[in-house]
C-alpha cells in the first residue's frame, strides 16, 4: 500500500481537503479514495463533508497494481520467486482433483497469471477445507519435492488454536494413536493396529464457561489428526460436523480450528522463516460465553 499523510492546516470539509490536494485527479477518483482510503486521525472516514480543523492528520491509502489482484480467498502472508506463505480462509479446499472446483491452487494460479510470473502454484501441505490458517504452497514441483523429502527437518514449528467444548482434565499433554481412513472418517486406535502413528501436544490456553481454547503442536501430519484427537479427550472441536457433537448449537459457523503459526527453513536460501496470526475474533468471542 502507498500512503500519503497531511496535516490540516485550517478547517474545512474533508472533500474539499482532498481535492485541493490532488489537482490532478478527478473528483469521481477522489470520491472513490474517500469511500474505502481515507483516515482522518487514524480512523477511517467516508464522509464527505467531515468537518476537519487544524492539527488533525489526514492519511491515504492507496492500493498498488499488485496488491489490487491480491486474491480475496486467502491472504498472502509472505511471497518470494520460490514459494507462497498464504492465510487460507475456511471455506476453501487446499487442493482438489476436479478441475472447476476453487482451491488455494487454483486461486493462486490466477493471481500468479494475472501478475505475469511464469509458474505454478503446487500444494506442500493441506489444510481441512473448513480449518483457516497458514500453509506454505511453492511455486514449482522442485521446491515442493525438497519439503516432502525433509519435512521435520525443514518445518521446526506448527501449531494450531482451537475451541474445544467443556474443560480438559489435565492443563497440558500428549495424545497419541494410531489413525485409519474409514470409508466415511477417520479411524483411531490407542495401540498400534497397522494405522499411521499421530501425536498431539496440547495446551489449554483459556477456558470459559462452555469452552476450552486449547493450542495444539503436532508431531505428526495425519489428516484429520487434531479433530480426531480432541474427540478422544471427549472435547472435540467447536462446530464440527464430523467428529464433533451432533447437538453441538454453539453461535459460530465454521469449525473452530486455526493454523496460526508456521516456522520452517526456506529449501533455497536457508532462512528461518517464522509466521504468526492471531487467534480468530469468532473464537475469542465464543470464550466470552
Amino acid at each position: 500500500m502507498k500512503k500519503q499523510e497531511y496535516t490540516v492546516a485550517e478547517p474545512q470539509e474533508l472533500l474539499a481537503f482532498l481535492i485541493a490536494r490532488m489537482p490532478d485527479t478527478s473528483r469521481s477518483k477522489v470520491k472513490e479514495l474517500l469511500a474505502h482510503n481515507v483516515y482522518v486521525d487514524g480512523r477511517r472516514t467516508s464522509q464527505f463533508n467531515f468537518p476537519l480543523q487544524k492539527g488533525m492528520k489526514i492519511s491515504i491509502e492507496k492500493a498498488s497494481f499488485q496488491d489490487r489482484l491480491r486474491p480475496r480467498d486467502l491472504d498472502i502472508v509472505y511471497e518470494d520467486q520460490h514459494l507462497f506463505v498464504v492465510n487460507k480462509h475456511e471455506g476453501l479446499l487446499s487442493n482438489s482433483k476436479h478441475p472447476n472446483d476453487k482451491t488455494v491452487i487454483t486461486v493462486l494460479n490466477q493471481y500468479l497469471e494475472a501478475t505475469h510470473q511464469r509458474c505454478h502454484a503446487h500444494i506442500v501441505h493441506r489444510l481441512d477445507r473448513d480449518t483457516s490458517g497458514l500453509m506454505v504452497v511453492s511455486k514449482s514441483k522442485e521446491v515442493s519435492q525438497r519439503f516432502e523429502e525433509d519435512w521435520k527437518g525443514m518445518v521446526f514449528d506448527r501449531r494450531y488454536v482451537a475451541v474445544a467444548w467443556g474443560h480438559l482434565d489435565q492443563s497440558r499433554g500428549e495424545i497419541r494413536s494410531w489413525l485409519t481412513d474409514g470409508e466415511f472418517c477417520v479411524l483411531s486406535s490407542p495401540v498400534d493396529n497397522g494405522g499411521k502413528l499421530a501425536v498431539t501436544h496440547y495446551e489449554v490456553k483459556q477456558t470459559s464457561r462452555r469452552y476450552s481454547l486449547v493450542e495444539l503442536k503436532l508431531d505428526t501430519g495425519r489428516r484429520n489428526q487434531i479433530r480426531v484427537h480432541l474427540r478422544e479427550l471427549k472435547h472435540p472441536v467447536v462446530h464440527d460436523p464430523m467428529y464433533g457433537y451432533k447437538d453441538d448449537v454453539s453461535p459460530i459457523n465454521r469449525l473452530a480450528l486455526h493454523a496460526f503459526r508456521l516456522c520452517f527453513k526456506h529449501p533455497v536460501t536457508g532462512r528461518r522463516l517464522q509466521f504468526e496470526t492471531p487467534v480468530p475474533t469468532s473464537f475469542m468471542k465464543l470464550m466470552e460465553l
